[in-house]
């Protein structure tokens, strides 16, 4: 049986953070080539061919990853911590969003609200549910509401992702309901 989950897991480190562990090269919009990551994950011992590859993307409940139209490329929908241009487009977002965070963060984000540290972006969902899966990865989740609209409405950009994440700079803690 395939590991599709520390494969996913190592697709993520190298896809948003960190290419030069296996020696890919990124574009400016984060693809990379299919054919390169195949055969450079061997380097770090990580059997992959197009049909894995494949199953990780499909499969992904979080839909981290995307093809390109010709499933030439690949590249990570969000959460990168090197500068990639993912050719988003602004949307406005419904009146509230959420944020799933743990307790050991509430006191830094009460101070200085949600900041995307070194992401390119703060991360939020569109529903409680969502909020509370990306919670429970860190511990017992605490779920932020986010009053989106009214942010909008003071100039605040919101971007929505392919896989459904919602993005922006920052959050102020005046936008945040504790």
């Amino acid at each position: 049986m395939k590991d599709l989950k520390g494969i996913s897991k190592f697709l993520s480190l190298v896809l948003r953070h960190k290419p030069e562990e296996i020696g890919v090269v990124m574009d400016a919009n984060g693809w990379v080539a299919v054919d390169e990551l195949i055969e450079k994950c061997s380097v770090k011992k990580v059997s992959l061919d197009f049909d894995t590859l494949e199953e990780v993307v499909i499969s992904s409940d979080k839909q981290r990853f995307a093809f390109s139209d010709d499933y030439s490329k690949i590249r990570a929908n969000q959460g990168h911590t090197v500068s990639v241009d993912l050719g988003l487009e602004e949307k406005e977002p419904s009146d509230f969003l959420y944020h799933g965070t743990v307790e050991k963060f509430l006191e830094s984000i009460k101070a200085d609200g949600l900041q995307k540290m070194q992401r390119l972006h703060v991360h939020l969902s569109k529903d409680i549910e969502t909020a509370v899966k990306v919670g429970s990865r860190r511990g017992k989740p605490v779920i932020l509401k986010i009053h989106a609209a009214a942010m909008h409405k003071d100039g605040y950009t919101f971007y929505l992702s392919k896989n459904g994440v919602w993005l922006c700079e920052q959050v102020p803690v005046k936008y945040i309901e504790f």
